[in-house]
């Protein structure tokens, strides 16, 4: 900023010398006209002859005098039109020197000079308690919704301590945004790494549901007061700060308000994504423990799964594919938030251009289209329980039969000696009375 003002200094004396050099020429030029009639009446008392010569040098003179009295008079207004170009030209390269962004169409770029920020979001969890967040965060002193967006239950805003910059002093040490959303994701603005941690890890804890590893997206933001709308170029945001052309505020001051929504809007995309790529290493380890499955299958083995196994990977596939498109709004074209919000900001816009750059759009047909391939594996694995399961029905049907011919194979055996048993019985009987008989007679 020093190097912008000694410029505008030395083009601001600049100037004032030149304007000074032009009056004083234009001063000189008049004394020189005052003074040439109170001459010709002399010239005039000569002879004829010298009168006529001199008549036309007078005339020419008096042409000079009044060539020299027509650009005496123009020089300060060409100055004057100097001026205004040059202070034109000059608050143009300030404002060129000032902007953070660069060129135009797709030819934009950051300046080298600008500072950015961090923007961090955590997703740990499948899902917040909105209200039990705003319980803990107000517990740990942190003032939720701070500016009243009434944007409360779809983001919870806190404010808290900003990273401290090598080249700030501690006087300007600044505030940091954080956005809790429902889908369990944090986004951080501007906040040291040691206490999003905290927040996420400790302080938020007895909030999430369904804890997972912790999913981390970072993404680089600037601040810009002379833009009315924000914008991203390349990878990263700049944010702007100052108020729209119609705004009731005061052109030198910005509208935090409006500047939060935009960081609300921004963060919205951004836990989207965060959310997504949580979806998408859940899959990717889905897939890490089933691999192996198509191998199998085309090398004709058997798959030799337990049914805890199976039915244990079919509800990870319902699960990640619900948390996709049931439970949470990653689907949707525009999350609820924004139908509260003012229509006239544009935050639409902003939420459309952070998917874009992120490229949820694809990422979540991608997804989509694994999870088929996933559910092709599900449904083998069914299969192959229910043949299992059909096959022990079966070997349990054919043991019952041969339990039951045994049965029966025993009766008839049975029933067979009883039946020797009866007729030795019966012959014996028979000789024994034959005896008997002999014997009387």
């Amino acid at each position: 900023m020093s190097a912008i003002n000694r410029t505008a200094t030395w083009i601001a004396f600049n100037d004032i010398c030149k304007r000074g050099l032009a009056r004083r020429e234009g001063f000189s030029r008049l004394a020189t006209l005052r003074s040439t009639p109170t001459q010709s009446p002399i010239i005039a008392t000569t002879d004829t002859v010298q009168r006529r010569g001199l008549g036309s040098s007078h005339v020419s003179s008096s042409i000079d005098l009044d060539a020299g009295k027509t650009k005496g008079k123009a020089k300060p207004v060409r100055s004057h039109a100097a001026a205004s170009s040059l202070r034109r030209v000059a608050a143009e390269a300030q404002r060129s020197r000032e902007s953070i962004v660069k060129g135009h169409g797709r030819r934009r770029r950051i300046n080298a000079q600008a500072e950015a920020k961090d923007v961090t979001a955590y997703c740990s969890a499948e899902s917040y308690s909105i209200t039990k967040a705003c319980g803990l965060l107000e517990a740990e002193g942190y003032e939720t919704d701070p500016l009243e967006t009434g944007l409360y239950p779809q983001v919870l805003h806190v404010r808290v301590p900003a990273t401290r910059s090598a080249t700030e002093p501690v006087a300007e040490l600044g505030h940091g945004d954080v956005f809790v959303f429902p889908s369990g994701s944090v986004v951080f603005w501007d906040v040291d790494e040691s206490l999003a941690l905290k927040v996420v890890n400790r302080v938020l804890l007895p909030a999430a549901e369904n804890v997972h590893r912790t999913e981390v997206e970072d993404f680089e933001y600037l601040v810009d007061a002379h833009r009315e709308h924000s914008v991203i170029v390349g990878d990263k945001i700049v944010l702007a700060t100052k108020p729209a052309s119609g705004d009731a505020t005061s052109a030198s001051h910005e509208n935090p308000t409006s500047t939060t929504l935009a960081k609300i809007a921004y963060s919205s995309a951004l836990a989207r994504s965060t959310k997504l790529a949580a979806l998408e290493n859940s899959l990717s380890h889905y897939f890490s423990t089933t691999r192996t499955i198509p191998s199998i299958l085309s090398s004709g083995s058997p798959l030799r799964f337990s049914r805890s196994f199976i039915l244990r990977k079919t509800g990870e596939l319902l699960s990640i594919r619900a948390q996709l498109n049931l439970y949470s709004e990653l689907t949707d074209s525009l999350p609820d938030l924004f139908w509260d919000s003012p229509h006239e900001l544009g935050l639409e816009s902003y939420y459309e251009a952070l998917g874009r750059a992120l490229d949820v759009g694809v990422r979540i047909k991608v997804l989509n289209e694994k999870m088929d391939y996933a559910s092709e594996i599900a449904a083998v694995l069914r299969e192959r329980l229910s043949e299992k399961h059909s096959t022990g029905l079966e070997w349990l049907i054919i043991g019952l039969i041969s339990i039951e011919v045994a049965f029966g194979i025993w009766e008839i055996a049975h029933e067979q000696a009883v039946s020797r048993d009866d007729d030795r019985t019966r012959v014996l009987l028979e000789t024994w009375l034959e005896t008997q008989v002999a014997v009387k007679r």
